[in-house]
């Protein structure tokens, strides 16, 4: 989810018109009646949903609920986040211009108009959007919310040397005219970014430098969540974020934890999409991942934020007592995990090499390293088959998916390495899944000589200085680097584009592809998103999926899917398809 082009690509408004369509109708995953999950169900799901997709329905407020990460937040600021988990959170304490419908299953996965009154107008070939904001929306101070305070939330959110962790589609569609930063603006007009009008408190138009029919999408990013201009202090924004939501931050100890109660000038009469039930939300952070399962089923805690669901442990657990596992749901996502075959990193800039990793590897310790089947199923490509139009295909196929060690050993014949050789794996330090990953790919490869030297990371920083900055990724040799994505809206190009286009890698950091570098891939790319009717566009996302693959430079791991687990204390409890886990906006509590 992220990145600068340095080539953008030319996109027309009937292409992008179609790839819109395509999200809308099909965001999620199968049918869920009957299931109780309201995101799909499976592999060992656990009990009925009451109404409507929905556990435990109530309407009743008050109580506090308790939620926990194992590792640190991104950043609360929403011009730097871009965990699904946060994108879904943000939503207690900030209004965007749009937003996911707060429903269960496909519905969640709608845009609503938010802080703007109905959906934008485009002009005629969709260069140019208009939005309207809503009357009487006030910040947590009893400050109005006008037009200024979004576009100044925009401009801010383009600079990703103060910002790196948030997407780059502003940067990649706005007519920018070399505008970076509102930090660095000496225009002697001091009117900010032209490609952005405010003619008056209530109206904002934004000018993109090529068409796009699915601004709407833009217009949910937590970027558009309004920030007033004197209470900005840049990188220390994240210490106080000032609320448009019915929360506001009580507390906030940086990497420790944060508390949040009602915020007094939030109206319900301004906001049609919101009914908030508790009366605060405490959550702590870099919480040991097998303490939370444990205190989840005791009852000591209700959710666990990154909504992965439970490890390896709570889930044999959870699986063999059909008391706790009635109160479970078993999502298909919209989501991979993989990891990266970094392609800058000797011998792997050799082909050959990469394939000979691909054929060594035993994909069902991969599986394992999730939970087995309840984690998720065995990929052998990319794109997971909840997105619309995609296909399952294998080019390194083996027995029983345990790997080929003579094709293997031939390609490294082929790439000048008969021995193998060593490189580094990294994966974020707070995720015991992906340790387990990578220690199951050490364990694999080593059988053809290919050693892996185990490196792990802080999860929080994992993208801006370590495994996604590019010269810190070759200086310290990481060859592998474990790593998954969940679409930022479930069609090819929000599951794609983010994680293969070489133009969208920065040198500075913050990146969220990590090794596909590829002028052919670009150039699919490019062609999918011109492609106009749906079986055609969706057919193209595919062929960029299979040129990924014959490069090898990602190790398919898992489709995955997370065992979510829900105290008996929490109402209003379902999936949401708009972010695939449990609706945090809709929660309540019965614990006073």
């Amino acid at each position: 989810m992220r990145r600068t082009r340095k080539n953008p690509r030319r996109l027309t408004a009937l292409a992008l018109g179609a790839v819109a369509a395509v999200a809308l109708a099909a965001c999620g995953g199968p049918s869920t009646t009957g299931s109780g999950s309201g995101g799909g169900t499976g592999g060992g799901a656990g009990g009925t949903a009451d109404a409507g997709g929905i556990h435990n329905p109530s309407d009743a407020t008050g109580g506090t609920i308790r939620m926990a990460n194992s590792g640190d937040w991104d950043s609360l600021d929403p011009a730097d986040t871009y965990y699904a988990y946060a994108w879904n959170f943000v939503r207690l304490y900030g209004r965007s211009l749009m937003m996911f419908k707060s429903a269960p299953g496909q519905e969640g996965a709608t845009l609503v108009p938010d802080l703007a009154e109905s959906a934008g107008t485009p002009n005629a070939d969709s260069t140019q959007w208009t939005y309207t904001l809503r009357q009487g929306v006030k910040f947590e101070d009893g400050t109005p919310v006008t037009s200024k305070d979004v576009k100044y939330a925009v401009e801010r959110s383009l600079d990703k040397t103060t910002f790196p962790n948030g997407p780059t589609y502003f940067n990649d569609f706005l007519d920018l005219q070399g505008y970076t930063s509102p930090y660095q603006d000496s225009s002697p007009d001091k009117l900010g970014l032209k490609a952005i009008d405010t003619p008056d408190d209530r109206t904002i138009v934004f000018k993109l430098s090529k068409p796009f029919s699915g601004f709407d999408y833009f217009a949910q990013l937590p970027a558009t969540i309004p920030v007033p201009q004197a209470k900005d202090t840049g990188s220390k924004y994240k210490e106080h974020v000032v609320s448009t939501g019915p929360y506001m931050f009580e507390t906030n100890d940086l990497g420790k934890s944060f508390a949040m109660v009602r915020n007094p000038n939030w109206d319900q009469a301004t906001d049609p999409n919101r009914k908030p039930l508790p009366d605060r939300i405490e959550v702590a952070l870099n919480v040991n991942s097998d303490d939370i399962d444990n205190r989840l089923i005791a009852g000591d805690l209700d959710v666990q934020i990154e909504g992965s669901g439970v490890g390896p442990a709570a889930q044999g657990r959870i699986l063999a007592d059909q008391n706790l596992k009635a109160s479970t749901d078993n999502a298909l996502l919209a989501r991979s995990w993989f990891t990266n075959v970094n392609g800058e990193v000797a011998p792997l800039d050799n082909i050959h090499c990469r394939i000979a990793v691909q054929y060594a590897v035993d994909r069902t310790g991969y599986q394992r390293a999730y939970g087995g089947a309840t984690g998720g199923d065995i990929a052998t490509n990319l794109m997971p088959p909840v997105i619309p139009g995609a296909e399952q295909f294998d080019l390194y196929p083996s027995a029983g998916n345990t790997g080929d060690l003579a094709k293997a050993k031939d390609e490294l014949n082929q790439c000048g390495q008969p021995n193998g050789f060593t490189t580094g794996i990294s994966y974020r330090a707070e995720r015991p899944k992906e340790k387990a990953t990578a220690e199951a790919l050490q364990q694999s490869l080593q059988r053809v000589g290919i050693n892996l030297e185990i490196k792990p990371y802080p999860l929080v920083d994992y993208l801006k200085l370590y495994a996604g900055k590019p010269d810190f990724a070759k200086a310290n040799n990481l060859g592998l680097m474990v790593y998954g994505w969940g679409a930022d809206w479930p069609d090819g190009f929000g599951f794609l584009s983010q994680i293969v286009d070489s133009r969208v890698i920065r040198d500075t950091g913050g990146n969220s592809n990590l090794s596909v570098r590829d002028p052919a891939v670009d150039a699919l790319v490019d062609k999918a998103v011109t492609t106009g009717d749906d079986a055609s566009r969706q057919k193209a996302w595919v062929d960029v999926d299979r040129k990924v693959m014959e490069d090898a430079y990602i190790i398919p791991g898992i489709w995955a899917k997370g065992l979510l687990y829900r105290p008996a204390n929490l109402t209003n409890v379902f999936i949401t398809n708009g972010f695939q886990m449990y609706d945090y906006l809709a929660m309540g509590t019965t614990r006073k």
